[in-house]
């Protein structure tokens, strides 16, 4: 029995443990999952528990169990002091250290992702290996595709998962969609309306730039005026949910705007799939691209994409061929087809099996539970966030709920990165940083697919608030935890009333 569980088991339950320590019941919660208590609350556990568990002992324990490697084995030590031995002749080339298997560490995962995985999907993951053109692996990519149109809301023949992340799918719309010279207009408003530019650029064609300030969304105003002065824009290019500041876009009106000048669209949506509604259809998406890692939480490495027809005899118009062989749509049209499969490259079998239950996970909560879990635990951390003192970038009626940033109080400025930094080594917990002009300005809270827990949201809380009171800010440990405990059940009570009225 390690010293977490004795802890419990001495005053019976995990909530008897927390109400000793002043502390969250997640944060207990916490220690009892990962297998021991950090190395900081010795002196207070053994002060508590009256000596029964001594400092000395969780010390022993958390350097013994702490899922951090901070240094190997030399080459010329081996588990049991002896030297590695053999006669391979590449010896000369192998590693100056001794190498062992990787095990990661137990994190709560609340940046921007990646999210943490559903034990489902990382079961399905593990399953062997199959061959790529196996008929049993064909039918799992028709299903693939059919749940996709789903958490897409699309009825479009061309939606896969290009081999790749987020990045990989923004460049695959725009390596086909953009011809040298084209004209596109690029919507800037964060990091990733900026990588749009950077693409249309290496692609050839001809930027027109509408700079917003980060943190606000896209104007749709402004695109109209920008349009009427360039009637022969070819695209229009936006990012539906800004990563970089959790800004929400109105998608629609810009698509609306866009069609009204004759101007497909590009739209990314790698952090608002399945967090918020997308709308592929209804409304009038032509091209969109997301990512595996953040609301559909499954493995990084897959951007699900999908292109209407109007974008697919777009790209078989072209004259000249597209600048990439691996993302050619016309290549990847006869593999990923409902026809016979063309061999086109190796796919992540693997990866996509950690997909398909992913969303199947989805397709069984429903979109519209999945939206409202987002929203509830969105509006728990806020309320407990605020309580602490802590501000929002974003107005609210332009927040999305799986991705909160929040303003850095000028006192703590400069200790934002020792912030992080002991939230990750204290209690396993990553948060995220601020991007570009945004940096040491804000951080950047996700509550995104299986990371959006209700323990997550309360274990958050009471390690910020530990943290920042040890730094010296005027936070009331308890608080925001109460604040947030609040909101849960103001939610609930609420959901019952409507319930009831609908009986």
């Amino acid at each position: 029995m390690n010293c977490a569980e004795r802890l419990v088991s001495l005053f019976g339950t995990q909530a008897e443990v927390s109400r000793r320590l002043k502390l969250d019941r997640a944060v207990v919660s916490h220690w009892v999952k990962s297998g021991y208590i950090p190395a900081r609350w010795a002196m207070e556990v053994e002060a508590v528990s009256e000596g029964r568990i001594e400092a000395v002992e969780i010390l022993n324990e958390a350097n013994r169990l702490r899922p951090v490697r901070v240094k190997s084995r030399g080459e010329d030590e081996g588990v049991f002091g002896s030297a590695i031995t053999g006669s391979d002749i590449m010896n000369s080339f192998a590693p100056a250290k001794r190498i062992h298997s990787f095990h990661p560490p137990q994190r709560t995962l609340m940046g921007p992702g990646p999210t943490e995985i559903h034990p489902r999907v990382l079961t399905t993951m593990s399953q062997p290996a199959i061959g790529y053109l196996d008929p049993v692996f064909v039918e799992m990519m028709e299903e693939l595709k059919s749940l996709l149109r789903y958490v897409y809301q699309t009825k479009n023949a061309l939606t896969f998962p290009v081999s790749g992340p987020g990045s990989v799918g923004m460049e695959y719309c725009f390596v086909n969609m953009v011809s040298p010279g084209d004209k596109v207009v690029v919507c800037i408003n964060g990091v990733f309306g900026g990588r749009m530019l950077e693409n249309v650029i290496r692609c050839g064609g001809v930027p027109v730039v509408i700079e917003h300030e980060w943190g606000t969304p896209v104007d749709p105003q402004r695109l109209e005026d920008t349009l009427k002065a360039n009637p022969d824009t070819k695209i229009v290019a936006f990012v539906h949910a800004e990563t970089s500041t959790g800004c929400l876009s109105d998608a629609k009106t810009l698509v609306e705007v866009a069609h009204r000048y004759n101007a497909l669209t590009i739209v990314d949506a790698v952090t608002s799939l399945g967090g918020v509604p997308v709308l592929v259809d209804e409304w009038g998406v032509d091209a969109i691209y997301s990512g595996s890692q953040k609301c559909l939480s499954c493995t990084p490495g897959l951007s699900p994409v999908s292109f209407n027809e109007r974008v697919v005899e777009h790209v078989k118009a072209r004259k000249d061929k597209i600048h990439s062989w691996f993302m050619d749509m016309n290549l990847l049209l006869g593999y990923w087809g409902a026809t016979n499969r063309t061999y086109h490259h190796t796919a992540p079998t693997n990866s996509l099996f950690a997909l398909h239950e992913a969303l199947l996970l989805i397709r069984e909560e429903t979109l519209e539970d999945c939206f409202a879990r987002h929203r509830r635990h969105h509006l728990a951390l806020k309320t407990g966030l605020e309580a602490m003192g802590l501000h929002f970038l974003v107005k609210e009626e332009y927040q999305i709920p799986q991705m909160n940033a929040v303003r850095i109080p000028e006192a703590i400025q400069p200790k934002e990165a020792e912030v992080r930094k002991r939230l990750l080594n204290e209690f396993n917990l990553e948060i995220g940083a601020g991007l570009g002009p945004l940096a040491g300005k804000i951080w950047r809270f996700g509550t995104m697919g299986y990371s959006c827990r209700p323990e997550n949201v309360m274990l958050c809380l009471s390690a910020l608030g530990s943290v920042m009171s040890d730094l010296g800010m005027p936070v009331h440990v308890g608080d925001a935890e109460a604040a947030a405990h609040d909101a849960y059940a103001q939610m609930h009570k609420h959901a019952a009333l409507q319930k009831k009225r609908v009986a």
